[in-house]
Formats: structure tokens, C-alpha cells, sequence
């Protein structure tokens, strides 16, 4: 548990900073919508693309970590559809707030996810976390869209839009050069691996930095029922499946502990600007995933110290 929390502590105050930094020094949304497209697009997939284009994947349970992500995501998200009419009967939540319910229970902060297991096990707790974003990401993209378009969005989006959005996605396409590169063996010079990896190691602090900018915490004092809900889905009942469905594939010490650690994440805050661009309930979101944040502390490591 103590090194679970050595590795934790310095993640979480990142976030902290970050949402200091908000309040004191850079107040603009510009600035941080800048430094976010700037981790998304060029910085994030850049540590991807090192991370697993040098990875010795022969030492990576590919199956068994891409396996228990998946399976525990769509789980999730089937459980979550099948609550659908309860949660509309008993909390009135409508269409767009069951989609931020969606959003918030199935989606994971992949910042703070490849922080955690980088700090934990190295080079080898990364290349695990990127597995487990290749066996989840392309799947999370659809059915978030899928469900704000049926659920939220003021009218039908057609089928070739959620293809795009997954298309256009600079992480899944930073995992297939990464794989491409080290299946291929493809010889690539140190300068530009040294350029590639300045570029990743800046990435994950600054991500840290942006997801507590985002953070409202004045959404703590009046929780909406919609809200504790999605945090026991969130940070509890999907730790606890993938854990479970990790150690039924064969799973244990430090890959079983990057599976908890990928689950037991808050849920990710580009799902915020998704909800806002295709009529979601934002401030539900909003709200989510501040309590989400705020509970991780507690709640992570219970769940990683359990599977290591």
C-alpha cells in the first residue's frame, strides 16, 4: 500500500497544481484549451508512439490485458443501457444526463492512468497501459458517441460522423505506429527516438496539469444522485470487474496491477467537451467527474494494492 501511495501522491498533486494554477496565475480558457489540443495531438501520442515502438511485447500479456479492459468496459456499458429505464423512472434523469451517466461510468483518464503505472512499474507498467488504451479506446469512442447521439444530441447523427471520430483520433493512430514500429523492427535513428521521447516525457505532467485546471470543486457541496451513482459504477463496481476478469485470463503482480490501475481511474474530461458539442448534460458531467477525482485518492489505492 505504501508504494502504491508514493506512486499516487505525485499524480494527484499535479492535478492539484493544476487546478491552483487555474485560480492564480492562468484564469483564461484559452490557455488551457491550448495546452490540452497541444497533449492531445502532438505530446500524448508521442509517448505512445516510443513507448511501444521500444517495448519488449513478448513480456506483455497482450491477450489477457487487452481482454479484461475490453470486456470489463463493455460491461460496464451494458449494465449502464440496462439501467436506462430505472434511472429515468426513479432519479428523472433524461436523455442527456443518462449519456453523462454513460460517459462518466465507462471512459477512463488515460493521463492519469499511464502516470500511475509509470510511476509504479517503469517502462513495462506503460507499455501495459498502452495495451489496455489500444483494447479500449476505438470501442469507448463508439459507444460514447453512439449513446449521445441516440440519447442527447438534438437530432440523428448519421453512422459515417461516429466513424470519424474515431478515425480521426490521434492516440489510437500514435498505438498502431508505435506497434507498427517495433513489429516491423523498423530502424529508426536515435535523434529522432531522442526527439520522440522529449516530447513524451513532457506529456504526462502537463495532461495532469489540464485535468485539474478542469476541475470545479464547488460542484462538491450538492452532489445530484446521478453523481454518487456514477462514482460507486466508476470507482468501485469497474475495478472490481476488470480485477476479477483479470485474474480469470491469467493475470497477476504488476499486470494485474496496471489492469486495476487502467479501471480505477476517474473518468476522462474530454468526455466534458464531447457532452458540450453534442448536447449532453455538461454540468452533470462536470460535476461526475470532479467527484470522481476527488474520491480516486481513497479509492485507487484499495484496488491496485489488492491486485499487486
Amino acid at each position: 500500500m505504501q508504494t502504491v501511495l508514493a506512486s499516487l501522491i505525485p499524480v494527484f498533486l499535479l492535478i492539484a497544481l493544476g487546478y491552483l494554477l487555474r485560480r492564480m496565475l492562468l484564469p483564461r480558457d484559452d490557455h488551457w484549451l491550448g495546452l490540452e489540443q497541444l497533449v492531445y495531438y502532438v505530446l500524448f501520442p508521442a509517448l505512445l508512439i516510443e513507448t511501444l515502438a521500444r517495448a519488449n511485447l513478448a513480456s506483455v500479456p497482450i491477450a489477457g490485458i487487452g481482454g479484461a479492459t475490453l470486456l470489463a468496459v463493455l460491461a460496464m456499458a451494458a449494465l449502464c443501457l440496462a439501467l436506462q429505464p430505472l434511472l429515468a423512472r426513479t432519479l428523472a434523469l433524461d436523455g442527456p444526463g443518462f449519456s453523462s451517466v454513460f460517459q462518466g461510468a465507462v471512459r477512463w483518464q488515460t493521463f492519469v492512468a499511464l502516470s500511475v503505472a509509470g510511476n509504479m512499474f517503469g517502462e513495462h507498467g506503460l507499455a501495459l497501459a498502452s495495451v489496455a488504451m489500444v483494447a479500449m479506446i476505438p470501442v469507448l469512442n463508439v459507444m460514447s458517441v453512439s449513446v449521445l447521439a441516440h440519447y442527447a444530441a438534438p437530432r440523428r447523427m448519421p453512422w459515417t460522423w461516429t466513424l470519424l471520430a474515431v478515425v480521426r483520433n490521434p492516440l489510437i493512430w500514435a498505438c498502431l505506429v508505435g506497434f507498427a514500429i517495433n513489429v516491423s523492427h523498423l530502424p529508426v535513428p536515435a535523434p529522432i527516438y531522442d526527439f520522440i521521447g522529449s516530447l513524451g516525457r513532457c506529456s504526462l505532467a502537463i495532461g495532469l496539469l489540464v485535468v485539474g485546471a478542469g476541475l470545479h470543486l464547488e460542484e462538491l457541496l450538492r452532489p445530484r444522485p446521478a453523481t454518487l451513482l456514477t462514482v460507486v459504477l466508476k470507482l468501485v463496481l469497474m475495478p472490481a470487474i476488470a480485477v476479477a476478469l483479470g485474474t480469470a485470463f491469467g493475470l497477476s503482480g504488476s499486470d494485474l496491477a496496471v489492469v486495476a490501475c487502467c479501471a480505477s481511474v476517474p473518468s476522462a474530461s474530454n468526455g466534458y467537451v464531447l457532452a458540450r458539442q453534442m448536447g449532453g448534460d455538461a454540468p452533470l458531467l462536470a460535476q461526475i467527474l470532479t467527484w470522481q477525482t476527488a474520491l480516486a485518492v481513497i479509492t485507487m489505492p484499495v484496488f491496485i494494492a489488492l491486485a499487486a
